[in-house]
């Protein structure tokens, strides 16, 4: 018996949207579309889902669940998607769950090699996530983290056998070369995280768990720019923990 999950990643600033069915172990895209910058995604999202369905004769309750990305990546675009799939999930108790979007990226980076996953952060700072392909299958070399280019270029030197993709190459390509990084060892694309992947990845609960739903956060990595504001210190409390959640 074949499911059917709708996927979304907002971690950029190009929304991936995509109906996926699963049928064992083989995940195919049903429909997949993005909507690109300057639309904002909050005004996009609520219309685009439901013209998705539409376009293939379904309704929510229909679906076994949502998928969604959950960075790192745009600290706005995050908390839009995920607020948009927990409100769907808690109105008709949908199963949830996250992956990272730099995985998603890897799904789509060559096998058998170091695959250093990057986007945007912030002016001169890119997250990074390494990976390994196997087939529909990645694994996590290192934890994911930040840094900058010429931080990037010296982790891609210790490791000669890496490549870079991911959506930071599009602004920072020039930037790596410029610190060392042959040309050949920067991928072309993909330029967002596929919502078809983040589906992929997302591993489903058994059953609908509230509780699971709202433990369910972004992976930030690093602190939001007001976090950072020395102006603004952290108000005292317990020391905070990872916003990645597990089960």
């Amino acid at each position: 018996m074949s499911s059917v999950l709708l996927a979304l990643d907002t971690s950029t600033l190009t929304l991936s949207l995509a109906l996926v069915e699963r049928q064992g172990g083989d995940v195919r895209a049903v429909e997949h579309m993005v909507v690109l910058p300057p639309q904002k995604q909050s005004e996009a999202l609520p219309g685009v889902v439901g013209e998705l369905l539409a376009r293939h004769g379904l309704k929510l309750t229909d679906l076994e669940g949502l998928a969604v990305g959950l960075g790192p990546g745009s600290f706005t675009g995050l908390r839009i998607g995920l607020a948009t799939v927990k409100a769907l999930a808690y109105a008709t108790g949908l199963k949830v769950a996250g992956a990272s979007s730099l995985a998603a990226v890897a799904l789509e980076g060559p096998e058998g090699v170091p695959l250093f996953c990057l986007a945007v952060a912030r002016r001169d700072d890119l997250y990074l996530g390494a990976y390994r392909r196997t087939g529909h299958t990645v694994e996590a070399l290192a934890p994911e983290t930040a840094m900058s280019p010429e931080e990037v270029a010296q982790r891609m030197a210790a490791e000669p056998e890496a490549v870079a993709l991911g959506p930071a190459l599009t602004d920072y390509r020039q930037a790596l070369e410029k610190h060392g990084v042959a040309p050949h060892r920067l991928l072309s694309g993909p330029a967002y995280p596929s919502a078809v992947e983040v589906g992929r990845l997302a591993k489903l609960p058994d059953a609908y768990s509230m509780q699971a739903l709202f433990a369910l956060e972004p992976h930030y990595v690093r602190a939001s720019e007001p976090e950072r504001n020395p102006k603004f210190p952290p108000l005292p409390g317990p020391v905070p923990t990872s916003r990645l959640k597990e089960d």
